[in-house]
C-alpha cells in the first residue's frame, strides 16, 4: 500500500463519521476483529493506550489508600439473584455457563457483567467490626455483556475496565468516596486524555441498577453525540442488607455498611479517537501516546545520519520519553504517513543537510507546524511542546462543548436544538418527561448538573411543575 493509499483508505469524518471511526481503529492498528463475533483483539498500540490510562489511575488509587484485588470470573446464579434491582438491570446482558461440554452443571454460572455481588459476599465474610472499615478495593479485569450491536472500544461483548468497590461505616464517608472518585475521573480527562468531561448526577431512570445515586462523566463527540465515559455510585445499604454485611460500631451497635462502586473502561480509548482524531488518523495527547516522539533518519545511508539519530534516541529515552527510532528501509514519506495515522505527537527528522548546520526538524502532529531546532536543544524543547499541545487539545475540545451546549425554554426549541447535536439543558418535571423526550427525539438524560438552577418554572414537556434542570443529548 502506498503512502497516499494509507490515508485514502480512511473514510472522511464529514462523509461518514461511524465508518471513519472504524477505519481509524483498524488502520492505526489499535485493534482487530476476533473470530468470535462481538469480541475484539487489543493490538499492542491500542493496549498501550489502555496501559497508560491504567498507570495514571492506579497511581491515584494507591495514593488514596485503595488496594487492588481480583475476583472470580464467574458468579453462581443463585448469588446473582440476591439483589433484585441489580438482577433486573443486568438480566438481558448476562452470559451463562450451563455445561462443561460433557455434563450439565448443578448450578449455572454467570460470566461477570460486573462484580458487586462478588465483593458483597466477600465483604460479608471479612467485615465484623468498625476496625475493619473502610475497605477500599479495586480490581482491573474484563467483563462480559451480551450486547446485540457492537463497535470497537465503545460497546462490545467483552471489555476491559477497573471497578472499585468500597465499604464504609457511615453514609457521609461513602458519599464523599463516590464524589472523590468522580473528581479523579474528571482529572483523568483534563490531565491525560485532554477531554473536558461534564459531570453530574444521573436521573432515577438512568442510574445504575441497585444504586441510590449514580454520578457520571460525559464526553461530547464531534458528531454531537454524548458518550458516558465513566460512573461512580453510592449504594447506600442496599447490597449490605441483601448480603448481610454488618459491623459492630464503636457504641457496640450492629449496623450495615454503606457501599460505593466506580469504574471506567476501554471505552475511553474510543473517546480519545473520536474527540481528537482527524482525516489523516489519530491525534493523540502527548501524555497518553504510546509513542511520544518518533525519530526518522532521512537518507540514512549518508555518513553521520544514523549515528546522530541513535544518539538522539538514546538521550531522549534516558530522559524517560516514549521514543521510537524508525531506521527501517521504508521511504521517509511512508513513515511520515504511518506515524501521522498513529497520532504520534512529535516527529523528529534527522537529515544530512540539517545536520551540517547542527539542526534537526521537529514536526507537530496536531498543527503540522515544523520547527528547525539545534540538535543540542531538542531535549529541553520537548516537554514544553508536550504541555502546549496538550493544553491546545483540551481547550479545543472544551470550546466545542461550550459552543454545543444550549438551553431550551420550550419543547419545540428543544427538538430543534437536539437535531443539531450537542447538549441541550431543559428543566423537566421528572421521569414522565424523559420517557416522552426519548420516544420523540431518541435523546436521553445525560446528567443533572451540580449547579442547579431552573430555566423555566414549568416543564415544557408535561406542563407540570419543573423539578430539576437536566442535560440531554443523543448518545452512544
Amino acid at each position: 500500500m502506498s503512502q497516499k493509499k494509507l490515508v485514502e483508505s480512511v473514510t472522511s469524518r464529514e462523509e461518514n463519521f461511524a465508518q471513519w471511526y472504524t477505519d481509524i481503529c483498524l488502520k492505526a492498528e489499535l485493534m482487530d476483529y476476533s473470530d468470535a463475533k462481538g469480541f475484539i483483539i487489543y493490538r499492542p498500540y491500542g493496549y498501550a493506550i489502555w496501559e497508560n490510562i491504567q498507570k495514571y489511575l492506579d497511581q491515584k488509587f494507591k495514593e488514596s489508600n485503595h488496594e487492588n484485588v481480583y475476583m472470580p470470573l464467574v458468579i453462581p446464579e443463585s448469588l446473582f439473584q440476591k439483589e433484585k434491582d441489580h438482577v433486573d438491570g443486568f438480566a438481558p446482558e448476562t452470559a451463562m455457563i450451563s455445561t462443561t461440554g460433557v455434563e450439565e452443571l448443578a448450578e449455572r454460572l454467570i460470566v461477570r457483567p460486573t462484580s458487586e455481588v462478588l465483593f458483597a459476599t466477600h465483604y460479608s465474610k471479612i467485615i465484623q467490626s468498625h476496625r475493619d472499615l473502610p475497605k477500599l478495593y479495586n480490581q482491573w479485569c474484563s467483563v462480559v455483556r451480551w450486547e446485540k450491536t457492537t463497535r470497537p472500544f465503545l460497546r462490545g461483548k467483552e471489555f476491559l475496565w477497573q471497578e472499585g468497590h468500597t465499604a464504609h461505616s457511615n453514609e457521609a464517608e461513602a458519599r464523599k468516596e463516590a464524589l472523590d472518585m468522580l473528581e479523579t475521573y474528571r482529572n483523568l480527562g483534563k490531565e491525560l486524555l485532554a477531554i473536558p468531561f461534564v459531570t453530574g448526577r444521573k436521573t432515577e431512570k438512568e442510574k445504575f441498577a441497585g444504586a441510590v445515586e449514580t454520578y457520571t462523566i460525559e464526553a461530547l463527540m464531534p458528531d454531537g453525540q454524548a458518550l458516558q465515559s465513566g460512573t461512580t455510585h453510592y449504594f447506600g445499604t442496599g447490597f449490605a442488607e441483601a448480603f448481610d454485611i454488618k459491623f459492630q460500631d464503636v457504641d457496640n451497635s450492629v449496623k450495615h455498611v454503606h457501599q460505593t462502586s466506580w469504574g471506567v473502561s476501554t471505552r475511553l480509548i474510543g473517546a480519545v479517537i473520536m474527540v481528537h482524531g482527524d482525516n489523516d488518523g489519530l491525534v493523540l495527547p502527548p501524555y497518553i501516546a504510546p509513542i511520544q516522539v518518533v525519530i526518522i533518519p532521512i537518507q540514512q545511508q549518508k555518513p553521520g545520519v544514523l549515528e546522530a539519530s541513535e544518539k538522539l534516541y538514546n538521550e531522549l529515552r534516558a530522559k524517560g520519553f516514549r521514543v521510537k527510532l524508525d531506521d527501517s528501509n521504508k521511504s521517509p514519506g511512508w513513515k511520515f504517513s504511518e506515524y501521522e495515522m498513529k497520532g504520534v505527537p512529535l516527529r523528529i527528522e534527522v537529515g544530512p543537510r540539517d545536520l551540517e548546520q547542527g539542526h534537526v526538524q521537529i514536526v507537530e502532529r496536531l498543527t503540522r507546524e515544523k520547527f528547525l531546532v539545534n540538535i543540542e536543544d531538542v531535549q529541553e524543547k520537548i516537554e514544553p511542546m508536550f504541555k502546549e499541545i496538550h493544553e491546545t487539545m483540551y481547550q479545543k475540545a472544551l470550546d466545542y462543548v461550550n459552543t454545543h451546549t444550549n438551553e431550551a425554554k420550550t419543547y419545540d426549541e428543544f427538538k430543534e436544538l437536539i437535531k443539531k447535536g450537542g447538549y441541550v439543558k431543559m428543566s423537566i418535571s421528572g421521569e414522565e418527561a424523559e420517557i416522552i423526550i426519548k420516544a420523540d427525539t431518541t435523546a436521553t438524560a445525560r446528567a443533572i448538573p451540580f449547579d442547579q438552577k431552573l430555566i423555566t418554572e414549568t416543564c415544557p414537556v408535561t406542563n407540570k411543575k419543573a423539578a430539576m434542570t437536566v442535560l440531554f443529548a443523543r448518545a452512544y
